[in-house]
């Protein structure tokens, strides 16, 4: 191991974990300044405003990435080009979960560069969402509303989520904790897998790979898997027929795992009991999507796994893998290309 590993922080980070970073080995060799890197729409935006750079502030950017042998997150300009603007870089630590994609379109996932993920770090506030959204249709919240804004006081008969069957597809650390959650709630948690693995999943009463085997018992379903060629269009409109009337869909997933009109058409129908959606085929959703405006639908601007904690949470796990990559140990997280997550 070198004398100093140069670090890159390639998106918007207080001082108090850069400085964290920083104190991790007398190696660490920190390269950032927040005026490089796009700044923060909201607490713990890591896509920001993109700056414009002087030329001297590109010169120096470019000569970081030059130097770089480790970076926090992808470059911010043209992560498709990190093997030929970086070519000392030999580990990512991105911030998402889902990065497939990315690294698909980048073609990165024909590179040499080791990534990782942040698996499980959105876990949490991921499940508290998808609960939020299960409650919000089945405790009624669209009528009561409706009612408070009529000033209509008219007592009704409501639902319960404790007995339903809830079907989780995706059990990495999303899924296990959302499939952990619903368990926790009384109801009855069906987690869907790949086909050929084997899973040990707490608060899971059955595990299966075939989804469509359980849509018909399925009061709500909650999407959490990678977004990869298999999973793209995993839910259409043959899988929304299966799932009973009144169903509720919950994607945490990415908007693609959806077939989006065929979704829309069948809320239209009432078939579905309401969708309660943080990704979308599309980002940002559409002013003309019929989604906006659908009293079935909730939509949230992909920000569910965002609370304020996020960036200590990654502050940690990157620090955690910085120390096995100074000992030369397996780091946590490995994005693993034959999968896409």
């Amino acid at each position: 191991m070198p004398a100093q590993v140069p670090v890159l922080i390639a998106s918007y980070l207080e001082p108090a974990h850069v400085s964290r970073i920083a104190a991790v080995d007398p190696r660490v060799s920190i390269l950032y300044d927040p005026a490089l890197v796009p700044a923060p729409q909201y607490v713990c935006d890591h896509t920001g405003t993109p700056p414009s750079l002087s030329e001297a502030d590109q010169a120096r950017w470019e000569t970081w990435l030059g130097q770089a042998e480790v970076s926090f997150d992808f470059d911010w300009q043209s992560p498709e080009l990190l093997p030929k603007r970086a070519p000392r870089l030999r580990w990512v630590q991105a911030t998402s979960a889902g990065i497939g994609a990315l690294v698909r379109r980048a073609g990165l996932d024909g590179s040499g560069l080791v990534m990782t993920t942040a698996a499980g770090i959105h876990a949490v506030p991921l499940a508290e969402f998808a609960v939020t959204g299960a409650l919000y249709f089945i405790k009624g919240v669209p009528h009561l509303l409706s009612r408070q804004r009529a000033h209509d006081w008219e007592r009704y008969t409501t639902a319960q989520l404790a007995g339903r069957v809830v079907t989780v597809v995706g059990l990495g650390g999303i899924g296990r904790r959302v499939v952990a959650t619903f368990a926790g709630l009384g109801t009855h948690v069906i987690g869907v897998g790949r086909p050929g693995s084997s899973y040990d999943v707490p608060g899971a009463g059955e595990i299966v790979s075939d989804l469509d085997a359980v849509l018909a018992r399925t009061d709500v379903l909650v999407l959490c898997c990678p977004l990869t060629p298999e999973t793209a269009g995993l839910v259409g409109r043959s899988q929304l027929d299966l799932l009973p009337a009144g169903a509720i869909v919950v994607n945490l997933s990415r908007g693609r795992v959806v077939d989006e009109s065929a979704m829309i058409a069948t809320l239209r129908a009432g078939h579905l009991g309401g969708a309660c959606l943080d990704v979308f085929e599309e980002e940002p959703l559409p002013a003309t999507s019929p989604l906006w405006d659908m009293d079935n639908v909730l939509v949230s601007p992909h920000s569910a796994s965002t609370v304020a904690g996020e960036n200590a949470a990654l502050t940690e796990l990157f620090c955690e893998n910085l120390r096995r990559y100074l000992d030369g140990e397996p780091l946590r997280n490995l994005y693993r290309r034959e999968l896409g997550y």
